[in-house]
């Protein structure tokens, strides 16, 4: 072959060699394959007992670590409230301090800090009924939890720190408009068909639009029946017997009873609403009276109420909400000249004015008095402002007071409390 053929013959070769190397290259190392070899001479020198061995102990350490999670959790999930069972409460903490006129009184003036706590359980076994059970404690004492002056506030409680079961009672539906209530701890106001009063007040006599002689009411056991129509009307009847702790029995002679029957009728804006209230053997309710609105020895009566109520469409406005509620009550065996007793309420409400929620109150009135009393002329009154911090905390400054006010000419008292509200 000739040189000249000889050379071409080379560069073609070379040039069909050339890539294959290159690409051997890439694919083959040595030196890997040779520290290949001896991982793989070391991997096989891995003592594989002593591998599972460690794996399962961090196996069986998690699977412990999980049974305790779950042993756990079914602590939790039995200590804890069925699915049906909701629970909600509050604290309120609370400064007050009065000033009678008269020396008998002035004794009992100061100021106190208490604290009322309060929880409130509700039940549902079938969707439409409900049992409900409320739990208190507190330590009120003095004037806070004193019926004689008014100053007994709405939040006062003097459990003397023992937490006790304030309410208890069962209510179930019959039809769509019929409801009834059974329970060992109950009060009256909570069967009627008809919202009384839609003022809130501070001081508890102003409860219901007045808490006197027909809407005054005791905890205890009680049954009560409510039909509520479609279109606003409803009617009541309940009873309430003081026997709880005694032998004395439900309904009897000898147990102190409130049979209290209403009728009603209620609209977005406004509602009225009469009651009438037989109260036998010494039931007595002294939130809003004076000394001697009741003649002496005298155990039982009958109690007409009257209620009202109006709202304004809109809040926000100088428009405000107006409660009145009046009294009429005649004791049974009395004298003719002092068989009866009157007592009236007006409270006055504006909310959101300065801020969402906040609500300013106003009420006054003459508490149950006697006709016989001619020499005084009792009245009571209390003013409130009250605002949200947040949606938990409420914060709630208040003057009380009243004239005559414990049926005594000159027996005046002035109150003043703040009290601050906390939802859970």
């Amino acid at each position: 072959m000739k040189l000249f053929q000889q050379m071409l013959v080379a560069g073609a070769s070379l040039g069909f060699i050339a890539p294959i190397a290159v690409q051997a290259s890439d694919i083959v190392n040595l030196e890997e394959m040779d520290s290949y070899a001896l991982s793989q001479k070391r991997s096989s020198r891995l003592d594989s007992k002593s591998f599972i061995n460690e794996v399962s102990e961090d196996i069986a350490k998690l699977k412990g670590r999980v049974d305790g999670l779950e042993a756990r959790q079914n602590q939790f999930e039995a200590g804890g409230f069925s699915d049906t069972t909701t629970m909600d409460g509050k604290a309120v903490f609370t400064l007050m301090g009065t000033d009678h006129n008269l020396s008998a009184a002035t004794k009992d003036d100061s100021v106190t800090a208490a604290y009322m706590l309060q929880m409130n359980l509700n039940t549902s076994f079938t969707g439409d009924d409900n049992l409900y059970i409320r739990l208190k404690s507190g330590n009120h004492a003095g004037n806070s939890v004193t019926k004689t002056y008014g100053t007994y506030l709405s939040s006062g409680n003097g459990n003397a720190d023992v937490l006790k079961v304030d309410k208890i009672w069962y209510e179930f539906p019959v039809g769509d408009k019929n409801t009834f209530w059974i329970g060992p701890k109950i009060e009256n106001y909570y069967m009627h068909g008809t919202t009384p009063s839609i003022y809130k007040p501070v001081t508890k006599q102003f409860t219901l639009g007045g808490n006197g002689e027909a809407y005054g009411a005791s905890t205890n056991s009680g049954v009560g029946w409510a039909y509520k129509a479609d279109n606003g009307f409803a009617v009541s009847s309940n009873v309430v017997s003081q026997q709880n702790g005694t032998t004395n029995g439900f309904i009897t002679n000898e147990s102190a009873t409130s049979w209290a029957n209403q009728v009603g009728y209620t609209t977005d804006q406004w509602s009225v609403s009469a009651i009438v209230n037989s109260k036998t053997n010494g039931w007595s309710d002294t939130y809003y009276h004076t000394a001697n609105h009741a003649p002496t020895g005298n155990d039982s009566f009958t109690s007409i109420g009257l209620r009202s109520w109006w709202r304004p469409a809109d809040t926000g406005t100088k428009t405000p909400s107006i409660s009145l509620g009046f009294d009429s009550t005649s004791y049974d065996g009395a004298p003719a000249a002092s068989d009866s007793s009157s007592a009236w309420f007006a409270g006055l409400t504006w909310e959101d004015m300065f801020q969402a929620d906040d609500r300013i109150g106003i009420a006054f009135g003459q508490p149950t008095t006697n006709e016989n009393e001619s020499t005084v002329d009792p009245f009571a009154y209390e003013l409130y402002y009250s605002f949200k911090t947040n949606e938990s905390v409420t914060i709630t400054p208040a003057i009380f007071g009243g004239s005559d006010r414990n049926g005594t000419s000159r027996d005046d008292v002035f109150g003043a409390v703040l009290e601050t509200t906390l939802k859970f």
